[in-house]
């Protein structure tokens, strides 16, 4: 009996319908399988590929084909058996899909495999990142079936335990090593029908039979953590205070908030009943879930579409203020915001979104406690320097990681082991924020990192003491107290941000495609063309930009080492390049790292000022240099 889920209708799974077994197609041949793998990136941010039996990535097929069967079987195994060995044979896993319809064929799969292996499961089918992890705290781990933002024909597996967050890499690298092993197997195809056929019907059956029941659980889990993350109380009375103030000022100060969702996960979680019992309005479009209408990854030229339903709905819902539009599992979500200045919606940048995040959590901390104690923000490697200034206002500190959320997330609690508290860290080159004591990102708690700038506002006690709000300490702290007024707009708000210019991560200028595989040469290689290269220009950067010196610092996990002198330690990691003035002040970087999760190499600019022309150039010339490394 096939199984639907009933608040959507979609096909779940037929318990009686054995992958791999003749009634299903039968095996695929080695081959088939050893060419599906060599397009497999297994790195610490997710497992992905192409999944979609036509191998076309804008393909929305719910076909995987018997290759990709076997894929996902040996997945499961390499997992399953992880789990046991660290927490035995009654471990329990929850197991969740996002929004893409191949998800549904690689659950089944990987859920007859964990299920034949004794494991216990509870069955989310389609759920958001965010509220899987939140819910694999009250179980013993999770598999998450999601290629995040990539094109609708990718799928992939990310894997986590019950502190929230996926994975490190250190772990996901033993995994890894594993998967391939297993993989190399001669009999592989034979080996994977075997392990899918372990799981009864009865078995599948009761796993189908229970995902409404775990979806709600999960759902409630959810919501009462996400009131404890944009609270930052975990104490009710607290949260009650918090969510009374936020009730009381839009209340006066009606605030809307507009999301596209794209069919994404976020269309079956929390978001409208959640704003809405916090008293903000709330309105979708592209609200059922598989409704991807456009591209997936949300980068400016995806967030027009929500823009535009701002600017439709504005007239009518004058209280129509932020919006905002997350990728397919819901974890990261960028913003639109009314610009009352000019009167449209206007699309932030990545790195203005995390700039305002991290502002409003710093001056929340500082509101609630006094701004005590060691506080730090962790970032990836090339998140804006413009964060180096918001925490140096704040008595805060700015340490860097290598890009991956697992890299930024491990650097946070290392910092809280050694004293500090972080209250929000993230990967400010992509947007979005994690704010603790979540462990991955999450739209709502951006839109509530600026919300909280909005409406918590000045105030004065009963003894007639002022004081300040979000905004007006930040004003305070960046001695900018003159930009404050009580009329204050979001318009307002990023005009006090630090000015800096930054190649956004999803222009064609911020991807390359190189030749040379072993990256720690590739590097080796530029570091000899850079120095060259810089004896000639050094003088003309200097009278153009003001550019004296240069440092050259890596990121490798959640370690940095500056000062390098040998380019190649930094291997896959990221390699930048720190140019200061002549005061030794840091005014600009280049920055290179290839990406973990696509098959291309990043690069990007960052520059203190309002100066395209001195980003363009830099960025010019890292281009030109790893151009003439590649060609070596």
């Amino acid at each position: 009996m096939m199984y639907h889920h009933k608040t959507t209708g979609f096909e779940m799974g037929n318990p009686d319908i054995i992958p791999l077994s003749s009634a299903a197609g039968g095996l695929p041949a080695q081959e088939e399988v050893t060419s599906c793998l060599k397009s497999m990136i297994l790195s610490a941010s997710g497992w992905r590929k192409v999944f979609a039996a036509s191998g076309q990535e804008e393909d929305n097929t719910p076909l995987i084909g018997s290759a990709h069967t076997v894929i996902s079987a040996l997945i499961a195994d390499t997992f399953g058996d992880y789990m046991i060995d660290r927490c035995g044979l009654s471990c329990t896993i929850a197991v969740g899909i996002d929004a893409r319809p191949t998800g549904t064929a690689i659950a089944d799969t990987m859920l007859r495999v964990l299920a034949g292996k004794g494991i216990t499961l509870q069955y989310l089918f389609i759920t958001a990142a965010p509220e899987i992890m939140a819910y694999s705290r009250k179980v013993d781990g999770f598999v998450y079936i999601s290629a995040s933002h990539n094109p609708i024909g990718h799928n992939g597996i990310k894997f986590g335990l019950n502190d929230g967050g996926v994975l490190p890499g250190s772990e996901t690298s033993k995994l890894a090593d594993t998967f391939k092993s297993r993989c190399s197997a001669p009999d592989v195809c034979t080996t994977a029908a075997a392990l899918v056929s372990k799981a009864t019907p009865a078995m599948m059956d009761a796993v189908y039979a229970a995902v409404e029941n775990h979806k709600k659980a999960a759902v409630e889990a959810y919501r009462a953590f996400t009131g404890e993350v944009v609270s930052g109380v975990s104490e009710p009375d607290g949260q009650q205070a918090f969510f009374s103030m936020i009730r009381d000022s839009t209340r006066n100060n009606p605030l809307t908030v507009v999301c596209d969702m794209n069919g994404s996960a976020r269309t079956l979680s929390i978001d409208k009943t959640f704003l809405a019992d916090c008293g903000i309005g709330f309105t979708a479009i592209n609200d059922s879930p598989r409704q991807i209408v456009h591209a997936i990854i949300p980068e400016p030229e995806n967030l027009v579409y929500c823009a535009r339903e701002m600017i439709r709905l504005k007239p009518e819902q004058p209280a129509v203020t932020l919006g905002y539009m997350p990728d397919c599992d819901g974890d990261r979500g960028n913003i639109v915001y009314w610009n009352n200045k000019t009167g449209t919606a206007d699309v932030l940048k990545a790195q203005e979104v995390f700039a305002l995040s991290v502002l409003s959590e710093l001056a929340w901390l500082e509101y609630r406690t006094g701004g005590d104690g060691k506080t730090a923000v962790a970032v990836n490697d090339p998140t804006s320097m413009r964060i180096e200034d918001i925490t140096a206002a704040f008595g805060a500190r700015t340490v860097r990681a290598e890009v991956g959320e697992a890299n930024v997330v491990n650097l946070a609690r290392e910092m809280r082991t050694a004293g500090y508290t972080v209250p929000i860290l993230g990967e400010g080159s992509n947007g979005g924020n994690i704010t603790h004591p979540a462990a991955v990102r999450d739209p709502l708690n951006t839109i509530f990192a600026l919300i909280k700038l909005l409406v918590i506002k000045d105030t004065v006690d009963a003894s007639g003491t002022n004081k300040p709000g979000l905004f007006h300490l930040w004003c305070i702290r960046s001695r900018q107290e003159q930009a404050y007024r009580d009329d204050f707009t979001l318009a307002d708000i990023i005009e006090t941000l630090p000015v800096y210019t930054t190649t956004g991560v999803s222009e064609s200028r911020a991807l390359m495609h190189i030749n040379t595989t072993d990256h720690a040469l590739l590097k080796k290689r530029f570091q000899q063309e850079f120095e060259r290269s810089w004896a000639e220009k050094k003088d003309r950067l200097l009278s153009d930009f003001g550019i004296a010196t240069y440092e050259a610092i890596c990121n490798n996990g959640t370690k940095e080492t500056r000062n390098i002198t040998d380019y190649s330690v930094s291997g896959k990691g990221g390699l930048k390049i720190l140019f200061k003035d002549s005061t030794g002040q840091p005014s600009a970087y280049i920055w290179m790292r290839g990406s973990g999760t696509e098959p291309v190499f990043r690069i990007l600019c960052d520059v203190k000022g309002n100066r395209p022309d001195m980003e363009s150039s830099l960025l010019e010339w890292e281009t030109e240099l790893l151009l003439k490394a590649d060609a070596c």
